[in-house]
C-alpha cells in the first residue's frame, strides 16, 4: 500500500503495530491474544515471518508485548509496496517468503487469491465480525480485513482557501502544473486513484487523463515522492498544491490547531488492506496467531497514528481530531473486484500510453 511517511514514524509505528496486533481483547481487561495463545503457545512459538509492505509500522512496545505473550518472534519481510508485495508472493509461491502476509489490498486481492498463495484461515476473535464487512467475495476464508482508508487528492488550503477543487476543475488550464500523482504501475495509491477516475468518468476516463497530461500533471514513482517532495503544504514546501494521498492525511498537517490541507472527498477510492496465512508456511499455527493479533484492539488502535488508516474494529480507538480533520468520503468510488482482476493490466497499459508515452 503506502510508503512510510517518515523514517522515525515508521520505526516507531512498526513496533506498535506488531505489538497491538497480538493483544486482541476478548473480554474487558483480558488480552484476546494472550487468551488465544495461552493454550497454544507451546504449539506455536518460534519465528513467524510476516511479509508486508514497506510502510508497515508498529510501536516497539506493542510488538514486544505480543512476542512476550505469544512466545513468537516476529520477523519482518518487506519486498516493497503493495503491488510489489503481491507480485513477489506470486513469483515465490512454491518457496514462500514467509508464513503470513499483511498489506494485500483490494486492488490486488484477486491476483493473490487466483494464484493460490493463501491458505484458508478464518479468525474467531471479537473483531472478526467487523472485518467480515470488508470481505473479498469468494475469499472470505483466505483474506481477513485489517484496515481501510480513502485514497484521495489532497490540496493546500493556502492555495484553495474557499472551495475544494473537483476532478473537472483539474483539467482547466488555470490548474496547469498544480497536480502531482503516483504511477499506478508502481504505486498502490496510484492504482487506487486510477480506479477512482475510471469509476467517476466511465468510458471517458482516458479523455480525462489525456486532458491532465496536457495540463502538465506530474507523475512520480511513489507516494513519498509525491507527498513529501512535491506538496506545497507548509510542512513540505514543494511546488504542487494538489497531490495524491489519503483522506486521513490532513490531521498530520494541522499546525497550531489550524488545518493546512484537506482532501477532495468527491473522488476517493475506498482501499482495504488484508492479512492471510501463506500457503506452504513453515509455521502456519504461529501465522494464525499473528492474524488474530492484527485484529486485536491493541494493534488496531495503533493504526491511525502508525499507518494513517482506519481500523476495521469498531471498538478500537481512533484519534478524536480525525472526525474533524479526517472524515471519510460519504460516497467513496469503487470498481467491482472482478472487473479489477479482468482489466487491471489493460487499464494500467492504457493509462501509461495516455499519460506517459
Amino acid at each position: 500500500m503506502r510508503v512510510t511517511r517518515t523514517a522515525a514514524v515508521t520505526a516507531a509505528a512498526m513496533s506498535t503495530m506488531l505489538l497491538a496486533a497480538c493483544s486482541t481483547t476478548a473480554e474487558p481487561g483480558t488480552s484476546a491474544t494472550a487468551e488465544a495463545t495461552a493454550a497454544s503457545s507451546t504449539e506455536t512459538g518460534g519465528t513467524v515471518r510476516l511479509v508486508t509492505h514497506d510502510s508497515f509500522a508498529v510501536p516497539e512496545d506493542v510488538l514486544a508485548a505480543f512476542e512476550a505473550e505469544s512466545g513468537i518472534d516476529v520477523e519482518l519481510v518487506q519486498p516493497g509496496d503493495a503491488g510489489t508485495l503481491v507480485n513477489q508472493l506470486v513469483l515465490t509461491k512454491d518457496a514462500p517468503l514467509g508464513d503470513v502476509v499483511y498489506g494485500i489490498d483490494n486492488t490486488f486481492a484477486s491476483r493473490a487469491v487466483d494464484n493460490g498463495v493463501l491458505s484458508a484461515y478464518a479468525p474467531d476473535v471479537p473483531a472478526a465480525g467487523d472485518a467480515a464487512a470488508y470481505a473479498v467475495p469468494g475469499a472470505e476464508d483466505l483474506l481477513t480485513a485489517i484496515d481501510f482508508s480513502d485514497v484521495c487528492l489532497n490540496y493546500d488550503l493556502a492555495a484553495f482557501p474557499d472551495d475544494a477543487p473537483t476532478l473537472d476543475d483539474l483539467t482547466d488550464p488555470a490548474f496547469a502544473g498544480m497536480v502531482s500523482v503516483t504511477n499506478p504501475a508502481t504505486s498502490s495509491p496510484g492504482l487506487a486513484f486510477l480506479l477512482a477516475t475510471i469509476a467517476a468518468k466511465g468510458d471517458a476516463w482516458t479523455e480525462w487523463w489525456a486532458a491532465m497530461r496536457a495540463n502538465d500533471v506530474r507523475v512520480t514513482a511513489s507516494w513519498s515522492d509525491t507527498y513529501y517532495t512535491d506538496f506545497s503544504a507548509p510542512n513540505y514546501g514543494g511546488d504542487y498544491p494538489i497531490v495524491l494521498s489519503y483522506a486521513s492525511s490532513p490531521p498530520y498537517e494541522v499546525i497550531d490547531g489550524e488545518p493546512t490541507t484537506a482532501a477532495m472527498l468527491d473522488a476517493c477510492f475506498r482501499q482495504v488492506e488484508y492479512a492471510g496465512v501463506l500457503e506452504g508456511a513453515e509455521n502456519p499455527a504461529g501465522a494464525q496467531v499473528v492474524v488474530d493479533w492484527l485484529l486485536s484492539d491493541d494493534f488496531q488502535s495503533t493504526l491511525p497514528e502508525s499507518m494513517y488508516v482506519y481500523p476495521v474494529s469498531t471498538t478500537a480507538e481512533v484519534p478524536a481530531d480525525w472526525e474533524q480533520f479526517a472524515p471519510l468520503a460519504a460516497a467513496p468510488l469503487s470498481v467491482d473486484p472482478a472487473d479489477i482482476d479482468a482489466h487491471r493490466d489493460e487499464w494500467i497499459d492504457e493509462w501509461t500510453a495516455t499519460v506517459l508515452d
